[in-house]
């Protein structure tokens, strides 16, 4: 089996907001991450263009299109992400897990709302045809010149 390293670049952050996400999406996304053989899970979110990226913190969510060099390395830049360091203070398993949503551009807050009906259904296609999408995800500040 072959692994590769996508290189995912991390832009300034342009805010922070705290939110939930739904106890089955948060399950969904440790499943994912369960079946892959490296430390993150790729899920293709097609209807968006857009590639989540599924680690034990945090789901980065990137810009298939949006591609970008930074000192002769290139990757993909980081759209949005929701921070999931505080997953361990719900109440209960069922319960909504608290989350960070990080923005990145003004586009942001959009797409999030977006992925809170389109995510689900991706990794609902991930698993249905039991795949998982491994390799290793470099994540690297992005600085603009």
């Amino acid at each position: 089996m072959r692994i590769d390293t996508e290189v995912f670049f991390r832009p300034e952050e342009t805010g922070r907001e705290a939110s939930r996400i739904r106890a089955d999406l948060f399950g969904y996304c440790r499943k994912a991450l369960a079946r892959s053989v490296t430390d993150c899970a790729f899920v293709p979110v097609r209807s968006m263009q857009l590639l989540a990226v599924v680690t034990h913190d945090e789901v980065v969510f990137v810009d298939n299109l949006n591609y970008a060099v930074q000192e002769g390395r290139g990757g993909r830049m980081i759209m949005l992400a929701w921070d999931l360091s505080r997953s361990a203070q719900r109440d209960s398993l069922d319960g909504p897990v608290p989350v960070e949503i990080v923005l990145f551009h003004d586009s942001s807050r959009c797409l999030h709302v977006r992925l809170m009906s389109e995510f689900p259904q991706a990794l609902h296609t991930l698993e249905k045809y039991e795949r998982s999408n491994h390799g290793h995800a470099e994540i690297i500040p992005f600085r603009r010149a």
